[in-house]
């Protein structure tokens, strides 16, 4: 296997490496697996695009009535309500904020992420996702891009929960967080032609999150600053690889965010069936 620490070849069985020192470089033998996974180049932006398509799907089909329902006012307000789900199929699936927060339903930070409001809102989110993703897995690396992702979410929400308590999803605050994470690699490398270009978009995103209504602008001023932070922690790929303990957080974060949407659906559920 390769050292994750120093990147030569050394046995499985070594209990440390014979180069750098670094202690079990193995992961006690499941350190060439997670080498294999990401080696491959784990496409976490097809995992985050799909995982927000499957669940939107999922939230209509839970509760089909709620599609025709009318949402939203004035003359584009049929547009933007267009196929929304209903609110208890969102918190089935994990909505944050409301009911949600107040009974302490922390692992809905994570999965609100992947949950949205109405046909254009996931539409405009997963463009969003498609164009700025791929560039933060070309430079930090697949592990540490799905970390920024999900920690940026799940700050926005966190500050929009204590802030506002409103019920809320969507992955705006995670996009906003890929944003922050591009600026400090431009910023970093040099890169100032990147980051003016970056910083206009965020700038006119902000501004259109005051204007456009039911925008949700705490989160995505959270999920801004958590992917600053979690950037800022990041090494980049060219400069060294990811290491064993990055692949671990990433997958630990993926089965929490699995976790959270069983156990979201569970709890609904079970209250809904007792009443």
């Amino acid at each position: 296997m390769i050292c994750p620490h120093c990147g030569k070849l050394i046995s499985v069985s070594e209990p440390e490496c014979p180069f750098c020192g670094a202690k079990a470089p193995s992961l006690y033998g499941y350190a060439p697996a997670l080498q294999k996974l990401f080696g491959r180049k784990l496409d976490f932006v097809a995992l985050i695009v799909g995982a927000c398509i499957v669940l939107y799907i999922l939230t209509l089909v839970l509760q089909p009535d709620a599609i025709l329902r009318p949402s939203g006012g004035g003359p584009f307000g049929f547009l933007f309500g267009l196929l929304s789900p209903g609110t208890r199929a969102l918190y089935q699936l994990g909505m944050t904020g409301g009911p949600a927060w107040d009974r302490h339903w922390w692992w809905t930070l994570f999965t609100a992420i992947y949950l949205h409001g109405s046909l254009l809102h996931i539409f405009f989110n997963v463009m969003w996702i498609r164009n700025l993703a791929p560039s933060v897995d070309e430079f930090y690396g697949p592990a540490r891009g799905f970390v920024i992702f999900t920690i940026a979410g799940a700050v926005g929400f966190l500050l929009s929960n204590v802030a506002t308590g409103t019920p809320t999803v969507g992955a705006s605050g995670s996009i906003f967080g890929l944003l922050a994470a591009l600026i400090v690699y431009g910023r970093r490398t040099g890169a100032s032609i990147l980051t003016q270009q970056l910083w206009q978009w965020a700038i006119v995103m902000f501004v259109m999150g005051f204007v456009m209504s039911a925008v949700n602008n705490w989160a995505h001023a959270g999920g801004f600053a958590g992917g600053w932070v979690a950037a800022e922690a990041m090494q980049f790929s060219h400069v060294r690889r990811e290491s064993i303990g990055i692949q671990v957080l990433a997958l630990a974060l993926l089965a929490l965010t699995a976790v959270g949407f069983c156990l979201s659906f569970w709890t609904v559920t079970s209250m809904l069936i007792g009443r």
